[in-house]
Order: C-alpha cells, then structure tokens, then sequence
C-alpha cells in the first residue's frame, strides 16, 4: 500500500445511469418504476414506447445482420451506494423483473423503496447471471431523500429521447457510458 492516495479513494461514477457490474449491486428504489418497450435504432439510441411497437423502422442490426431486439424495459430511479449517486436504474432482463415483481407481491416485502435491493451479476454475455436479493428493512439516510427530490428526474422523459435529469444552465448532463449506448 502507498500512500499515493487516499486509502478510502473511489473513482468517480458520473454517469446518471446505474450499469450492473460484476458482484454485488446494492442500491435503494427511490421511484416507481416506467414500463415500455424499447429497442436500438441505427444511431445508436434507444427508441421507447409506453406500448408495444407496431413497427420498428431504423433498428439497430447486430453482427450478423439479424434486427437486434425490441425489449420490455422497467426505469426507475435509485441511490447506488457503491456510486454514493443517485441514478436511473433500466432492467430489461426478465430474471431480474421477475425476481423484483415476486419480492413486491410478498405481503412480507412490498415496496421496494423500503429497503435495499442487491443484484448479483456473474458472468458476460449471453453467459451472465443475475440474482436478486432484498436486504433487511431499513430507513434510508433523510439527505438522500432530500438529494433525490431536489433532482426532479422526470422519467417519462425518456419515452420521447429526452434528457431525464432536466439540465440547467451550467450544469453537464450526466452521460450513458459507452458499454451502456452498445446495448
């Protein structure tokens, strides 16, 4: 160990959206969650609708020049406590919304906002796992509360390509990392 920097040193996560990374992610629901559809389109950019596409004009091909896929997306906003960030959280994968529906139909849990969720992510690609677990309930830190509604996220935002976080002037938009734009 040196001294370089300091020994509780993290790297900054300025991203506004919350990409599971390998092992645990725990993070607190501050939000209820926007349903829709979504899919890639050409640009790179995600095209999402509150129903089920009709069409899917300018989609995205993967490598072998199939459409690639238009998925059922959950979005809400989140405290990401390895970030110490508020950020948007989008699930498309059916085994993590599955898990999440099942924790909230259980008398037992409920909302989701009363305590924390860890989602284990193991593997890439088509290989990659996920489990999901609740944590014990528990109060969440007031300043974090207080930070989230000073934010006004405005969600539905992203059904029409819109930033969600509401730039003023002065400020920077949070930035999708590029992992995140490749689908």
């Amino acid at each position: 160990m040196t001294d370089f920097l300091p020994t509780s040193y993290k790297i900054p996560d300025n991203s506004g959206y919350l990409k599971l990374k390998d092992g645990d992610n725990t993070f607190r629901v501050l939000s209820s969650a926007i349903i829709g559809w979504e899919f890639w389109n050409n640009e790179n950019r995600p095209v999402r609708s509150r129903t089920p596409f009709k069409t899917t004009p300018n989609i995205k091909l993967n490598p072998n020049g199939q459409p690639t896929k238009v998925k059922h997306f959950w979005s809400f906003c989140v405290y990401n406590y390895n970030s110490e960030a508020i950020q948007i959280l989008e699930i498309t994968q059916s085994t993590i919304q599955s898990a999440i529906k099942a924790i909230v139909d259980n008398k037992k849990w409920g909302d989701p906002k009363t305590f924390d969720l860890t989602i284990t992510r193991i593997g890439n690609g088509i290989e990659t796992e996920y489990s999901t677990m609740p944590n014990p309930k528990s109060e969440i830190d007031p300043a974090i509360i207080e930070d989230f509604k000073s934010r006004n996220i405005n969600l539905e935002a992203l059904y029409d390509g819109a930033n969600p976080f509401g730039v003023e002037k002065g400020e920077t938009e949070p930035t999708m990392p590029d992992s995140f734009l490749n689908g």
